[in-house]
C-alpha cells in the first residue's frame, strides 16, 4: 500500500489570496453584527418602562388634595398598549410636570380596586382627568396620540372643556375583581359590589 502523497494533504491546496478574503469577509460580518447588537442595547437601555413612571408619579392622595389638575392612568405592566404609549406620557409628564400631577395605578394592585370600581375600569390603559378639587372631568380608553393627549392636558391645565373628552382607541382588556371584601358567603353581602 504505497501511495504518492501524504495521508494529510488536501487534494487541492487552497490559495492566499481565497483565504485572505474569506477572513476580511468574516470580520467584515463580524463588526456589523457588533455594531448593531451595540445599537439595539443601545435603544432598548433609553426606553422608559412603566415602573419608572409609577415610581415617579404622584401618589393619588396628594393629587387630589394639592389644588393643581390631575391625569390618572390605570395601566398594568403586561399591557401592551400601556408599554408602547410610556414614551410618550414620559415626554408629557417632563412638559406638565409643573402644572399637572401625574399618577399612576396598577390594576394588578388590588388596593386600586375601590378606584377601578369608581371609574369602571374595563380596559387600560384608562385615563382619567381630574379637576383641580379632585373631581372628574373627562376618560380616555386605549391607545390615544401624543397630540390628542397633549390637547386634553393643555385643556385641563388652562381649565377649559376637553376636546377629546371622551377618546378611545386599542385596549388591553381587564376585568376588574368585583368586591373589596373576601367574605362572598354572606347572602345578604349580594350586590355591595354594585357601584353607582
Amino acid at each position: 500500500m504505497t501511495t504518492d502523497r501524504p495521508v494529510n494533504t488536501p487534494t487541492k491546496p487552497e490559495s492566499n489570496v481565497g483565504g485572505r478574503i474569506r477572513n476580511l469577509l468574516i470580520v467584515i460580518v463580524a463588526i456589523a453584527l457588533s455594531v448593531a447588537l451595540f445599537l439595539g442595547l443601545r435603544t432598548q437601555t433609553n426606553s422608559v418602562s412603566l415602573t419608572q413612571l409609577d415610581k415617579d408619579s404622584t401618589p393619588l392622595t396628594v393629587a387630589v388634595s394639592n389644588n393643581k389638575p390631575s391625569l390618572v392612568e390605570f395601566y398594568a405592566d403586561w399591557c401592551t398598549v400601556c408599554q408602547k404609549m410610556a414614551p410618550d406620557m414620559a415626554q408629557l409628564k417632563q412638559h406638565y410636570a409643573d402644572k399637572l400631577n401625574f399618577v399612576m395605578l396598577n390594576v394588578d394592585n388590588n388596593k386600586w380596586l375601590p378606584e377601578m370600581l369608581k371609574y369602571r375600569v374595563d380596559g387600560i390603559p384608562h385615563f382619567v382627568f381630574l379637576g383641580k378639587q379632585g373631581e372628574a372631568i373627562a376618560e380616555s380608553l386605549g391607545d390615544i396620540p401624543r397630540s390628542v393627549m397633549a390637547s386634553n392636558l393643555e385643556a385641563l391645565v388652562t381649565g377649559s372643556t376637553l376636546p377629546y373628552a371622551k377618546a378611545s382607541g386599542q385596549v388591553s382588556k381587564f376585568s376588574a375583581p368585583v368586591s373589596t371584601n373576601g367574605n362572598q358567603d354572606d347572602p345578604r353581602s349580594h350586590g355591595s359590589q354594585v357601584v353607582n
